[in-house]
């Protein structure tokens, strides 16, 4: 399908193979598309053009957010499908999604993103995975994300909802336009700028759809939705558990209905794969989703910074006393930081936890949230040591709360691990690994989740004399 002039014949489908109002009806994903609009339809798109054609910048920036490379008759059927063609109401859809974004183009769509965040990609993807990884048969990219996975606990310790979505803006305007535009320079035949997405929801527990989490995607869509209308090709939401149902009623309110339309709810492993197979050519699909491209984890692995290894992250939920445990190897260095936006502040000391005698790493350092209360202020970061710490160590971070003892108070610990440097033969150490892992008491036993696997570990006697009469760390966390 060429991109010449788009007259009325050729926009239903005159001269365009496949075109026309059959092919609708054997696949109604083509309905709205150029090459296929009925006779109304067409005289629509002309008025609309024309209107496009006297509005300001603001206007055509908004319609053509993805940039010219999208083709004019492609980005103009893609606003009008969202409104089904309604011309009134297209118009109203742009100028509300000119409002919308008129903030954040104000800031180029925040290009820093750390920045914007307020942290690292690493350790945000540490607690909330997602990532592009191929495309799909018909050119889309493919998104992947694993919100089963989304520690919120430890989100609100790095990162504000604020931050998250200017991020998203990130995400949006830069990332995924850049890769769209790519996929067309790479391939003239690729029109439909969207995106195939799996959403993985294994490890989801109910307990995660608090409405902290739900605010969070709920803001997200809410952008997509007005702003970034009908670029999502396909979506699969893999692995649900039995309550998502309920759940989906809720999320599939706040899509249009059009795009909820797109959306295929699977939960059986065998039928998800093929089903992701047909959309996805294998060597584009990632071996965890049946593919033969590399997996999700090592993609996520990429985004280490610098000389960094890999990252572990515990969050400790601090009620009188707490404490979370890392081994670290004999190639290899950690350096440890706190963040949290508690209003109370706490006392951590670092010590060798297999060598009782030793002198303590770091000890009673005060962690304290220096920044303001609201929703808008952003966590607080405290590296607590001075200088990495050489292993191999088993490292125990205690923690002391120097507020009250009746409230829980959130301090995530971040290891971040380095491999040692040898004077002839440079950095040692392995490829990275990303261990995104809570900490939960319960009982008297430490949970740690990493990715979908679970183990517990029974607390010492030392163990229980640090936590007599102090409380436990988090009690009331679910495992992940």
């Amino acid at each position: 399908m060429d991109d010449g002039p788009w007259d009325k014949a050729k926009l239903m489908g005159q001269g365009v193979a496949g075109g026309g109002q059959e092919a609708v009806k054997s696949n109604p994903m083509l309905w709205g598309v150029p090459g296929h609009l009925t006779s109304d339809e067409a005289d629509i798109y002309a008025r609309f053009k024309a209107e496009v054609e006297k509005r300001p910048q603001d206007i055509k920036d908004t319609i053509y957010s993805f940039g010219l490379e999208e083709g004019e008759v492609w980005a103009l059927c893609r606003w009008l499908r969202a409104r089904k063609f309604v011309y009134d109401d297209v118009i109203v859809m742009i100028e509300e999604a000119t409002k919308t974004r008129a903030e954040a183009k104000k800031s180029n769509f925040y290009p820093n993103h750390e920045d914007s965040l307020g942290c690292g990609l690493s350790l945000y993807y540490a607690q909330y995975p997602q990532l592009y990884s191929g495309v799909s048969k018909n050119g889309a990219p493919l998104f992947i994300s694993k919100p089963g996975i989304l520690n919120v606990d430890a989100v609100e310790c790095i990162t504000t909802l604020d931050g998250i979505v200017k991020f998203h803006w990130y995400i949006m305007m830069h990332d995924f336009a850049n890769r769209l535009r790519e996929q067309k320079k790479n391939d003239p035949s690729f029109k439909r700028f969207e995106c195939t997405c799996v959403l993985d929801l294994s490890g989801l527990a109910l307990s995660q759809l608090n409405s902290r989490t739900l605010a969070i995607i709920k803001e997200q869509a809410a952008i997509d939705s007005i702003c970034f209308p009908e670029t999502m090709s396909k979506m699969f939401i893999v692995n649900g558990p039995r309550f998502f149902g309920a759940t989906w009623t809720i999320i599939k309110g706040w899509l249009d209905p059009r795009t909820a339309s797109k959306v295929e709810v699977i939960s059986d492993r065998k039928s998800w794969e093929k089903k992701l197979l047909d959309a996805v050519d294998a060597h584009q699909l990632p071996s965890d989703y049946g593919g033969t491209a590399i997996s999700t984890d090592i993609t996520l692995k990429k985004e280490m910074p610098g000389d960094v290894k890999r990252i572990q992250s515990e969050i400790i939920g601090l009620r009188g006393h707490g404490s979370c445990s890392h081994k670290i190897g004999a190639d290899e260095q950690v350096s440890i930081t706190v963040y949290t936006k508690a209003s109370a502040a706490a006392k951590m000391t670092v010590v060798d936890g297999s060598n009782k005698g030793a002198p303590p790493f770091v000890n009673n350092f005060i962690v304290k949230h220096d920044g303001g209360s609201t929703a808008a202020d952003r966590p607080t970061s405290t590296e607590i040591t001075t200088e990495r710490i050489n292993g191999p160590v088993n490292l125990k971070v205690k923690a002391d709360t120097m507020g009250s003892r009746w409230t829980t108070f959130n301090f995530l610990v971040v290891y971040n691990v380095y491999g040692k440097k040898d004077e002839t033969d440079g950095w040692l150490g392995g490829c990275s690994v990303v261990l995104c892992s809570a900490l939960i008491v319960s009982s008297r036993r430490y949970y740690f989740a990493n990715g979908s696997t679970m183990t517990s570990v029974q607390s010492t006697p030392e163990d229980d004399a640090d936590n007599d009469d102090k409380g436990t760390s988090n009690p009331n966390a679910t495992g992940r």
